[in-house]
């Protein structure tokens, strides 16, 4: 995502880089380039000229002036103003997250276009919510369009079999209702009051109505998305809009923010997203924040959305905050501190690595995790990540036996042989996957009690030799600290990495 904007912020940063100062002159020709991309990005003209400007105003403080590194202080002033354009002033952006109200339940009203993928994302909400420990009502309350009522009863069905979910899941809806809307004045409106009082019956301490959308705004549409939201009262009016739409994902959310006081905008494919137009204007246009991005189309790939985390990826500088509470998502403080303690120790089987690997797929796609990481994007932009060699590695080890997990040292060229015809690789690839877990294994003891220049030159020397690179993935680029080079990438460098940022 962003890979437009990225280059163009690149270019103008590497334009005044070398510069012994920020002067007018190569202030003005270093944004012509943020300019251009903005433009490309289908970000609004107006925004683009507010956001240069000041920009400029900035860069050509006395104070700036005089800085010694030029090209960090343009970083900070367009980060800031990045920042700033995405989700206001400090002060001015909203809590992350859901508050929650006391008595219950927090009342959710959710609303958008047909196609926006409002229904799913309502699944997503309910998702986000049980992982932190709340329960959850979802209130089909879209009588319009075919089909509605049962897809998010389908949706609030797959939420329920979610690892911790369960009982705290519920489903409200009125199906012969269907067939009167239409006919009948104000029958959503009665449907969402309806689901209110039970939910409040139940004790439920989130309510998430699914109101309908329509394909484009008109009267009718808002006549009834305000008497539902006046019989509810929501303490959070959410707007769901396609990311990929640009301008028009902008437009439909300033008159549906006109009508109706959006508290927050949801951006759905926003890991589609290349251009990333709307995410940079709609604080802008509209006035309501973006509280969540949906990443991926499962349901539990909803992020909160945060400007100064988004601003960094952007600029190349990473995301590795959001990157750690993925991980901690999956990993519970016990299996960190066990890994942590068996590395350590140079204890660290194939099933460990077995179980590291499933934990960084459930985590997202590999190219968007390493993209996280500080000056990574930028190299990964035209690498292809095959997805499907983590299956092949999977079988690999899946196909040794428990003492050969245990012990790698065991797999002679007969074993060898065996686990690749019980896994369709080569015997190379057993081969090769075998002696890179025995280098990290190693490489992982000998770091834990190495001080930071120790640990570097370990990183370089693991690098040189190619360590870590899993078979079959090549064309990845050298990535600092992570090993990898023209035959492939440290990707269990990576998952290392991950348990020893969550143990601090």
């Amino acid at each position: 995502m962003f890979d437009r904007l990225s280059e163009g912020f690149s270019s103008a940063i590497r334009r005044v880089s070398g510069k012994s100062q920020i002067t007018e002159a190569n202030v003005r020709e270093s944004l012509s380039d943020v300019r251009a991309a903005l433009l490309d990005a289908d970000v609004h003209q107006d925004v683009v000229d507010i956001f240069i400007d000041e920009v400029t105003q900035d860069a050509l403080g006395e104070k700036v002036l005089k800085a010694v590194n030029p090209g960090e202080q343009m970083i900070a002033i367009v980060h800031k103003a990045l920042v700033e354009l995405i989700g206001g002033r400090p002060e001015d952006q909203p809590a992350p997250g859901i508050p929650k109200v006391s008595p219950g339940p927090t009342v959710i009203m959710m609303s958008g276009l047909q196609g926006s993928g409002k229904t799913t994302t309502c699944g997503k909400l309910a998702a986000y919510l049980v992982k932190r420990g709340r329960s959850v009502m979802l209130a089909a309350a879209d009588l319009q369009r075919p089909a509605a009522v049962e897809q998010l009863q389908t949706v609030a069905e797959q939420v329920k079999t979610m690892p911790g979910a369960g009982a705290g899941v519920h489903f409200y809806s009125e199906p012969d209702k269907v067939a009167a809307y239409g006919k009948a004045v104000g029958v959503a409106v009665d449907v969402a009051m309806r689901a209110l009082k039970e939910a409040r019956k139940q004790g439920i301490d989130t309510l998430i109505v699914d109101t309908a959308g329509r394909l484009h705004v008109n009267d009718s549409l808002m006549g009834e998305l305000r008497a539902v939201h006046k019989i509810l009262q929501p303490h959070q009016t959410l707007l769901v809009t396609d990311a990929m739409t640009g301008q028009d994902a902008v437009n439909s959310a300033q008159q549906f923010h006109a009508q109706l006081h959006v508290d927050g905008v949801i951006l759905t494919k926003f890991d589609s997203d290349t251009r990333g137009g709307a995410a940079l204007t709609v604080r802008s246009i509209t006035g309501a924040p973006i509280k969540f991005i949906g990443v991926g189309e499962h349901l539990d790939q909803l992020e909160e959305f945060h400007a100064e985390r988004i601003a960094g990826r952007i600029l190349g500088m990473g995301d590795v905050v959001s990157l750690v509470e993925k991980a901690q998502t999956e990993v519970s403080e016990e299996e960190a501190e066990r890994i942590a303690e068996k590395m350590q120790k140079g204890e660290l089987t194939m099933d460990d690595f077995l179980s590291q690997m499933k934990t960084l797929r459930r985590m997202g796609p590999m190219k968007q995790l390493l993209g996280m990481l500080p000056g990574v994007g930028g190299m990964l932009k035209d690498v292809e990540i095959d997805e499907k060699q983590l299956d092949r590695v999977e079988g690999m080890v899946k196909s040794m036996t428990p003492a050969e997990r245990k012990d790698v040292k065991l797999l002679n060229m007969s074993r060898r042989r065996r686990i690749a015809q019980g896994s369709g690789t080569k015997p190379d690839d057993v081969g090769k996957l075998t002696k890179q877990f025995d280098v990290i294994s190693k490489m992982s003891k000998q770091m834990s009690s190495m001080g930071m220049k120790g640990k570097l030159k370990a990183m370089k020397d693991l690098q040189a030799a190619g360590g870590g690179a899993l078979p079959g993935m090549g064309g990845m680029p050298a990535l600092p600290g992570l090993g990898g080079g023209k035959k492939g990438t440290a990707t269990r460098g990576v998952k290392s990495g991950f348990k020893k940022r969550k143990r601090r």
